[in-house]
């Protein structure tokens, strides 16, 4: 029998519009869901990965642990505000935040390219040296692999982490009716910093990206008695994906307000250039907390109370209608719903 036809008769995906893997299968919109959903979950399915989360917590003795991994392709290589190295740190040390861990280790394979300069290898591996510092964990195994040139595009890097869970279980399935949605920052920089450079576009002022990370702002939360139901990092899709993403698996209906949701006026200057919802573009030192309303207030100044997270806000709720989408109020009072982007706005951001 052909293989080609028995896979036409039996996987789950549109193989007749989708014959072939798109870029736009990887920008975490609904065609990257949808591959998850019908093709990756079924052939891996087990509870841990059921909670569809940015990491999986298993606990091993007496240790809740927490483990996440990720793959890195940005182009270009470096960009204002960081580089492919502190990237890939920063990304996966801010994964295992969300899962309420301290990041301890992490491991970094690297894919190089035949060709790719020494001095350019370096200077990101001395990014990641310091990036790692910063949050206090350790690179302990790797490996490193050539390709042939032009098969490569430079360099990619896989990095996987492990932490010490200090947190109750956090995860989608956690968010409750009635839970205030608080954002560390403003929105969208990463996506636009990459995309000036890539594009050689000029601006009054050089936006650079938000890449950073979130040990401390989202430690202190956590330490401060809050109670904390889910945290999510807004990287590929941005914010409304994200939100779109947990509002699917919890169940309820999420409301925000636009006007607490703060974009900085050289990026949204270069999203309405672009053609570009800011909501959509992606981040990388952001994330949102869900928290028992009670705790709303105190979660805020908590944030605030870090640098990186001065600018943070209330800026919705989760109701109580068992209504999975995500609703937005704009700043004229209508309201618009916030749903997963079939295509890719920006490829190659992270």
């Amino acid at each position: 029998m052909n293989p080609a036809n028995d896979f036409a008769l039996q996987c789950p995906l549109p193989l007749r519009d989708y014959p072939v893997i798109t870029m736009a299968h990887g920008g975490g919109g609904l065609l990257q869901h949808k591959l998850l959903e019908n093709l990756f979950w079924p052939a891996f399915q087990n509870p841990l990965l059921a909670e569809e989360h940015d990491g999986a917590v298993a606990v091993l003795g007496d240790k809740p642990l927490a483990f996440t991994t990720d793959s890195y392709v940005v182009r270009p290589l470096f960009f204002p505000g960081g580089n492919i190295g502190t990237l890939a740190i920063n990304g996966t040390v801010n994964d295992l935040c969300m899962c309420g861990a301290r990041p301890k280790y992490l491991s970094a394979g690297f894919i190089l390219e035949e060709g790719v300069s020494m001095e350019t290898l370096w200077r990101i591996v001395q990014s990641m040296k310091s990036a790692a510092e910063e949050s206090n964990v350790q690179i302990v195994t790797g490996d490193i692999k050539v390709v042939d040139k032009g098969k490569g595009d430079e360099l990619y890097i896989n990095t996987a982490g492990i932490g010490v869970v200090e947190a109750q279980a956090l995860s989608p399935s956690r968010v409750q009716p009635g839970d205030a949605i608080l954002l560390s920052g403003d929105v969208g920089r990463h996506g636009v910093a990459i995309m000036a450079v890539r594009e050689g576009l000029d601006f009054e002022t050089t936006i650079e990206s938000d890449c950073a990370p979130l040990v401390e702002p989202v430690m202190k939360l956590i330490g401060s008695g809050v109670e904390v139901h889910c945290m999510r990092d807004l990287t590929r899709g941005g914010m409304a994906t994200t939100l779109a993403e947990i509002a699917r698996k919890s169940g309820f209906r999420i409301h925000i307000e636009e006007k607490a949701v703060s974009v900085a006026e050289g990026v949204r200057g270069a999203c309405e250039m672009l053609g570009l919802d800011p909501l959509y573009v992606a981040n990388e030192g952001r994330f949102v907390a869900f928290v028992a309303a009670r705790d709303a207030d105190r979660a805020l100044s908590v944030l605030r109370s870090e640098p990186s997270c001065a600018d943070a806000s209330l800026c919705g709720s989760v109701l109580a209608e068992n209504n999975p989408i995500v609703t937005l109020k704009n700043n004229i009072g209508s309201t618009r719903i916030l749903d997963m982007l079939m295509g890719e706005q920006l490829p190659r951001i992270c």
